[in-house]
């Protein structure tokens, strides 16, 4: 006589299979972040031996090591990991609210509305550093704020607030594009870094407010993750569950804008990482629960891997933004394609 597994006895079985798969992802990807990590700061145009690199890390100053490292790789890698993971939630945070991955940040506007206010902010008002930094914050959540109240009617559609959000985007981009074109020689070589998203002369005091941001709105979007998992399956089903749609919806866009304007504010708005990200941690994922953390640890890996191919892999040097976007362009064609052979939503 064979035993019989109970309903709940395979309801209980199935949901912790799922809970190790998820913590065997987040284990492998957080390994795959050290390790991108750890090589960014042994490898580039001369290799650092593992001993020196934990020396300069422990604050011993080693001959050569304490400059190569402590001044030119650790910033960098440090400010990679921190500006990917900003990217990478908040960019899927707003995909799993608007159940669409073209809602992200820098597909509506929210990138461009900073990126514009440090353009006219370096070539207009001859501003630098944390100026400029402080302008595009302030401007990336006003502009999300418009598109917010643009796209309210009754509540907030996700295929009308993208819809909004590339029209608001276009309009920002014809503004960069004349500012670009009025800028002095002198400003418009530091407008053209800024708008392409690099991590070139990161320096570690940059790290604090990319490191407050991650506590308080990545702190504000982890603990919401069981709403925004509600959200998935339709705003009827999650208010059914309990969840406060409209409290959750306004929290998740706030924190996800915050997170990508101090991001934006730091390095640039680099292309793709908050767009890429969800998707890529999806089809690791699977079914298998929530993929905010994930998408996270996709993020920094895609930012460290894109700004040290940038460096050294390719036949000359580019920002870190240049590559992301080479490797987002096709894919947002990709996903476009797929849509129209399906006749699925994207």
């Amino acid at each position: 006589m064979t035993d019989s597994v109970s309903p709940l006895e395979a309801l209980v079985t199935g949901r912790l299979r799922r809970i190790r798969r998820l913590r065997s992802v987040i284990l492998s990807l957080l390994a795959a972040v050290t390790a991108f990590f750890a090589l960014t700061l042994m490898l580039g145009q001369s290799f650092t031996p593992p001993g020196d690199v934990l020396q300069v890390l422990l604050g011993q100053d080693v001959p050569g090591a304490s400059f190569t490292v402590g001044q030119l790789r650790l910033p960098r890698a440090v400010i990679s990991v921190l500006a990917g993971i900003s990217f990478g939630l908040g960019g899927v945070a707003f995909q799993i609210l608007l159940r669409n991955p073209l809602a992200s940040p820098d597909i509506i506007g929210v990138s461009a509305g900073a990126s514009a206010a440090a353009v006219f902010g370096i070539v207009f008002l001859s501003l630098d550093g944390a100026a400029v930094s402080g302008l595009a914050i302030i401007a990336g959540l006003g502009v999300a704020l418009l598109i917010y109240v643009l796209s309210f009617k009754g509540g907030v559609s996700g295929s009308r607030l993208i819809l909004i959000g590339i029209g608001v985007s276009a309009m920002i981009d014809s503004f960069i594009a004349y500012a670009l074109a009025r800028a002095p020689s002198w400003d418009l070589q530091e407008a053209m870094r800024w708008l392409s998203g690099s991590v070139n002369g990161a320096r570690l005091e940059q790290a604090a407010p990319l490191l407050i941001s991650l506590l308080v709105f990545g702190g504000l979007l982890l603990g919401r993750r069981r709403d925004l998992e509600a959200l998935r399956m339709g705003d009827d089903l999650a208010a059914a569950l309990g969840v406060r749609v409209g409290l959750t919806r306004l929290l998740v866009i706030f924190s996800a804008v915050g997170m990508i304007a101090v991001a934006t504010a730091t390095t640039g708005p680099i292309a793709f990482v908050a767009f890429l990200s969800g998707p890529i941690a999806a089809r690791i994922v699977g079914p298998n629960g929530s993929i905010l953390l994930p998408s996270a640890l996709v993020g920094a890996s895609l930012v460290l891997i894109g700004d040290y191919m940038g460096q050294f892999v390719l036949s000359s040097r580019y920002p870190v933004g240049v590559v992301t976007g080479a490797l987002g362009a096709p894919f947002l064609i990709y996903l476009i394609i797929r849509a129209n052979r399906t006749g699925s939503s994207l």
